[in-house]
């Protein structure tokens, strides 16, 4: 299992009128959470579309709140690949406050497109190099 923690701040444009993170802002906190555990294992999404004509679109996503954050909160989120990725890739976020309580959670699937041809493909090689040694037995 492959599991990678960031750290973000909520900013007030992130928060309802009652002064809570907006449902529909989690989806982006997963994408924090995404992007920065794929960069910790030396693989830029930025890189994967240039260089390897890759594309990630995501498949399905969802969410579970537990409680709320609010305005200025540190939050903490925890991202888990699970299971060496196939046809699809599963992240899990979890996200906690400052106090280390589960405030939401959720899964986001998404799939491989080769880029030139616009097919989906099983998941690159580059992908499962940097993933290999997380899943060893």
């Amino acid at each position: 299992m492959y599991i990678h923690k960031t750290e973000i701040r909520v900013r007030y444009a992130d928060t309802d009128q009652m002064g809570y993170v907006y449902y529909g802002n989690y989806a982006s906190y997963y994408e924090v959470g995404r992007v920065e555990a794929m960069r910790n294992l030396g693989l830029r999404y930025a890189d994967l579309e240039a260089d390897h004509k890759i594309f990630m679109p995501v498949m399905s996503m969802e969410s579970r709140f537990i409680r709320p954050a609010k305005y200025d909160d540190l939050l903490t989120i925890e991202t888990r690949i699970s299971q060496l990725p196939g046809e699809t890739i599963k992240f899990r976020s979890d996200i906690f406050n400052k106090s280390g309580k589960l405030v939401n959670s959720g899964t986001v699937k998404l799939y491989f497109l080769d880029i030139e041809t616009n097919t989906r493909i099983s998941t690159p090689k580059i992908i499962l190099e940097k993933l290999n040694k997380y899943f060893e037995i």
